[in-house]
This record gives structure tokens, C-alpha cells and sequence, in this order.
């Protein structure tokens, strides 16, 4: 790691250890991390699916490769002053090299899921998982392969959709024990389903993944605390406002509106790292 990933992640550490809820945004390109950058958050998080949408122009269903995500980690950790956890999907084939590559890349962690290849979006259904030792052996490859311990390892399961929350609530306990740092239950479907898994897991740091319009319901961050949930990230929250902000300028273009609402040019400048007048 180097000098600067080093004190992003002592300061995500030190944020974890205190038990304070950590709030993480979705970014997926360079200009949606760097507004999200100046805006206080305690981490961003680097998503698959944002990352799938605006580079390849394709869904979440496993069409990004290693590569791919690790060039927009170096794009973006050297410009970034907040911590960055980057989605890995279920490794791309080599847990071991994955990790190691993100961690030189400058992320401050790695998320890594049990679904069967090719995985498709959390809150997507049909998603099968592998077998729970095939998961375990992962998640301890993962802790194995990492230089720093501080390093973040969040192991996730979507054992719930097709083998239900007790296989999910099993697969949490067992990855925590194989050394993971944070636990994420993906897609849980109810409110009470969420209570469970605070109830069961939140000895460790458990995160929530709140998705707009997803199969999990949208709770406030202080409900969440209070079941356990004290990591919170909102994947798709600025992508969408992003994409209705697109569309609706594109056909007021089209129309021939070029007085719409928007950034003036200098402002924008700024944001994508011109130096300001």
C-alpha cells in the first residue's frame, strides 16, 4: 500500500472500531467519484454495477473482468481523499491474485460474493451460490492473500433468494470466523428479515445495502443502527439520479433547449480537476 492508502485506511479503521455507522455511496466513474470525494463521506464504494453500466455499457450478469476494475481503482485511488471498497464479484476466477491486485491498486477493500458464475446483480433473482466450503475457502484465501491486515476484507452471501435466510445466517458466522472484516447478507426481504440478521450477526460489523426500488426495504439509517446494520451503502442512488439527469437533458437537447438547467461550464471544469480561476 501506499503512504496515503495507508492513512484512508486508518481512518476507515478507527471509524469501524468506534462502532459509528459508516456511510458509503455508490460511485463508478471518475466524475461521480470525485464530487462524492469532496462530499464527506466516511468511504465510497466501487460497484460492479456501475461500473459494468458506464464502462461496458452492459449489466450487472458478470461481464467485467478483473482488469477492468482494477484500472478504474488506480484511476481513481490516486485522486480520491476517502477510502475506496471496490466490488469483486466472486473473485473472476483467482480470490488470491484478485485481492492482490486490488490491494496494489490502492483500494482499501475488496467485496467478495458466493455466487456460481456468471453472478448477476443482488437484487436481481435467479442467483444460485456455491457450496458453503467453496465460500468459507474463499473468504480465508482472500485474509491469506492480503499484504496489510488492514486491508478490508467484506465477505457477502446471496444464500438467501434460493437457499433461504438460515443458509445466509450460517454462511455469515462461518465467514467471520474464516477472518472477515465487515459481513453483508445480500437482498434480505423484510424488515423483519433484517431484525434477524442483526440480531444474529451483529457481533461483527454488518453492512446493509440499500438499493432504491431493490428488493430490500429502504430504512432509515437510524433504524438500520438500531437492528445492528453499522456499515451503509447506497450502490445506485447517485447512478440513477445521474441517469434520469441524462436522459432528461439529452431530449431537451433534442428538442433544441440549450438554456435547460445545468453546471456552468467553469463549475464543471473544476469538478473534473481543472484548477479553479
Amino acid at each position: 500500500m501506499s503512504g496515503l492508502t495507508d492513512q484512508k485506511n486508518a481512518l476507515l479503521l478507527e471509524k469501524l472500531a468506534s462502532g459509528s455507522q459508516i456511510i458509503g455511496p455508490g460511485v463508478y466513474d471518475g466524475l461521480s467519484a470525485r464530487i462524492a470525494d469532496a462530499s464527506g463521506f466516511d468511504v465510497l464504494y466501487l460497484s460492479g454495477y456501475g461500473v459494468s453500466a458506464s464502462l461496458l455499457a452492459k449489466p450487472d450478469n458478470g461481464f467485467l473482468s478483473a482488469s477492468d476494475m482494477e484500472a478504474r481503482i488506480k484511476s481513481l485511488a490516486d485522486v480520491l481523499h476517502t477510502p475506496l471498497i471496490a466490488d469483486a464479484d466472486t473473485g473472476f476466477g483467482n480470490v488470491a491474485k484478485t485481492v492482490a491486485a486490488y490491494e496494489a491498486a490502492g483500494a482499501c477493500g475488496i467485496q467478495l460474493e458466493d455466487q456460481q458464475v456468471p453472478k448477476i446483480c443482488g437484487h436481481i433473482a435467479g442467483r444460485e451460490v456455491i457450496d458453503r466450503a467453496a465460500a468459507i475457502a474463499n473468504i480465508k484465501t482472500a485474509v491469506s492473500a492480503r499484504k496489510s491486515k488492514d486491508f478490508l476484507i467484506v465477505a457477502r452471501t446471496d444464500a438467501r433468494e434460493q437457499n433461504g435466510l438460515e443458509e445466509a445466517l450460517a454462511r455469515g458466522h462461518e465467514f467471520f470466523s474464516a477472518g472477515a472484516d465487515v459481513l453483508f447478507v445480500e437482498s434480505p426481504e423484510s424488515t423483519e428479515e433484517m431484525k434477524i440478521i442483526g440480531n444474529e450477526l451483529g457481533h461483527a460489523p454488518l453492512l446493509a445495502n440499500m438499493v432504491e426500488g431493490g428488493r430490500t426495504p429502504l430504512l432509515a439509517r437510524a433504524e438500520l443502527a438500531d437492528m445492528g446494520f453499522n456499515f451503509v451503502i447506497y450502490p445506485v442512488a447517485a447512478m440513477s439520479v445521474a441517469a434520469a439527469g441524462l436522459s432528461r437533458a439529452y431530449r431537451e437537447l433534442f428538442r433544441g433547449d440549450v438554456d435547460a438547467e445545468r453546471l456552468d461550464f467553469a463549475h464543471l471544469s473544476h469538478l473534473v480537476g481543472f484548477p479553479s480561476d
